[in-house]
C-alpha cells in the first residue's frame, strides 16, 4: 500500500546526475574543500578519508561545481578516484555521504521538466518504458508527492529541487 509523506524532518539540494543517486543524509560523513581539477580524482591535504570511514561507492556532491561523483576508490587518505571522470575546481566545498536514500520525495523551486527514477522501478530497464519517468511543465513551488531515487541530468530543466525525508 502507498503512503503519502505529509511530514519531512530532513532535506537536502539535489544535484541531477544520470548516474548517481540521491544520497541518503542520514549516512553523511564529511564536508570539505577539495581540489576537483584532475578529472575522475579529488584531493584534500588536510582530510582523513580513510580514517574518517569514507567507503567504496560513497557519494560525493560538490556544491560548487554542481556535480555529483561515485567513489570508485579510497587511494589513501587524502586521494578519492570519482565516476564519472568530470573534472571541477581547484577549490569546491563538498559534501560526501555512505549510502544513496532508498527514497525522497520532492520539492521543486524552479518552473521546468523533471525527469526521475521512481523507487519502485529503480530496478526497470530503461527500454520498459518505466524509468526514466518526466513530469513536464512542474511550476515552481510544487511539491511532488512520489517517491524517487535519482534526479536525472538529462530532460530536467527544473531548478532548486530538494529531496525531502
Amino acid at each position: 500500500m502507498a503512503y503519502q509523506r505529509l511530514q519531512v524532518s530532513n532535506a537536502i539540494d539535489v544535484i541531477p546526475s544520470d548516474t548517481v543517486p540521491i544520497p541518503d543524509p542520514s549516512s553523511f560523513v564529511l564536508r570539505g574543500v577539495g581540489d576537483f581539477s584532475v578529472a575522475g580524482i579529488v584531493t584534500n591535504p588536510t582530510s582523513t578519508f580513510t580514517t574518517d570511514g569514507i567507503q567504496k561507492n560513497a557519494i560525493i556532491y560538490n556544491y560548487t561545481a554542481n556535480k555529483a561523483y561515485i567513489v570508485t576508490d579510497v587511494v589513501n587518505n587524502t586521494k578519492l578516484a570519482l565516476s564519472p571522470s568530470s573534472a571541477g575546481g581547484a577549490a569546491d566545498t563538498y559534501l560526501i555521504f555512505n549510502a544513496p536514500a532508498l527514497a525522497a520525495t520532492l520539492y521543486v523551486g524552479g518552473n521546468g521538466d523533471i525527469s526521475v527514477e521512481m523507487a519502485s522501478n529503480r530496478d526497470a530497464a530503461i527500454n520498459t518504458g518505466l524509468n526514466p519517468t518526466v513530469f513536464a511543465a512542474i511550476t515552481a513551488g510544487t511539491f511532488m508527492p512520489t517517491l524517487v531515487t535519482k534526479v536525472l541530468s538529462t530532460a530536467t530543466t527544473a531548478t532548486n529541487i530538494k529531496a525531502l525525508f
